[in-house]
């Protein structure tokens, strides 16, 4: 039985001057939303050079939601850092959330209604474009576009915006591919999308709202080409070996 209703996981990367509003911000919310209690908050810290595991681990919750911070002493890319999360998740069901909140966290309630045990919900910033609040600049938005070009040409048609940093799963399913999922980098969404389907979960994509945080950690420039790599390879392994079966919940693949 899991310890929690909704676990909480947030990659966090030199996030200390961040980290206070978005907690603050998701221990409010999870105070008044009483069919989400009781609740965990895991922060991953990705090697910050900053003190984003301290400003984690002061944080005091205003009801009973429970703060744990996991460290990795090597920045090891944010894919490895939500494969930690999921890993050691507890909850029934799993939230994936950006440190910046550019999805606000009260866009859950938008994504619960889709929400079932053999469904994944994505938050999704192309499904009604009317909500974003603050567009990302033109060039992010059409290599976005592109990279999901050939993410529905190769793994994912009829979903349209894989790459939104805020997912909901069902507990179960989140700690089963935090046993299998190996991409570190920033295409670790298409490969747990692409797994959940080839298991047989739904995916959901639902609109929420969204602005764009200057200070992302994607840098297009630096970042696509490694993404585009990442693609294929999740592509090549898909269609040479197959994607490999789900494991039990807690049982080791070795």
């Amino acid at each position: 039985m899991s310890e929690f209703v909704l676990s909480v996981v947030i990659p966090a990367y030199n996030e200390a001057d961040r980290l206070p509003k978005t907690l603050e911000s998701i221990d409010l919310f999870l105070l008044e939303a009483e069919d989400l209690g009781p609740a965990e908050i895991i922060i991953v810290d990705d090697g910050s050079k900053d003190r984003t595991s301290e400003v984690g681990n002061a944080f005091q919750s205003f009801g009973n939601t429970v703060v744990r911070v996991f460290r990795h002493q090597k920045n090891q890319g944010k894919g490895a850092a939500v494969r930690t999360g999921f890993e050691h998740s507890k909850g029934r069901q799993v939230l994936l959330s950006d440190a910046d909140l550019a999805a606000p966290i009260a866009g859950l309630r938008r994504m619960t209604p889709a929400y079932g045990d053999s469904t994944v919900v994505v938050g999704s910033r192309a499904v009604d474009r009317a909500l974003l609040f603050d567009p990302q600049p033109l060039y992010r938005d059409l290599m976005g576009r592109a990279f999901n070009l050939m993410v529905r040409a190769l793994l994912l048609p009829g979903i349209f915006d894989t790459q939104c940093g805020f997912k909901l799963f069902p507990g179960g399913l989140a700690r089963s591919l935090a046993m299998v999922q190996r991409t570190d980098g920033f295409a670790y969404d298409v490969e747990l999308l692409a797994l959940s389907l080839s298991w047989g979960y739904s995916i959901v994509e639902v609109g929420v709202p969204w602005g764009h945080v200057e200070a992302s950690r994607v840098q297009p420039g630096r970042h696509s080409a490694q993404m585009f790599r990442d693609l294929l390879r999740i592509s090549l392994r898909r269609w040479s070996l197959g994607l490999p079966r789900e494991p039990h919940e807690g049982v080791s693949l070795g």
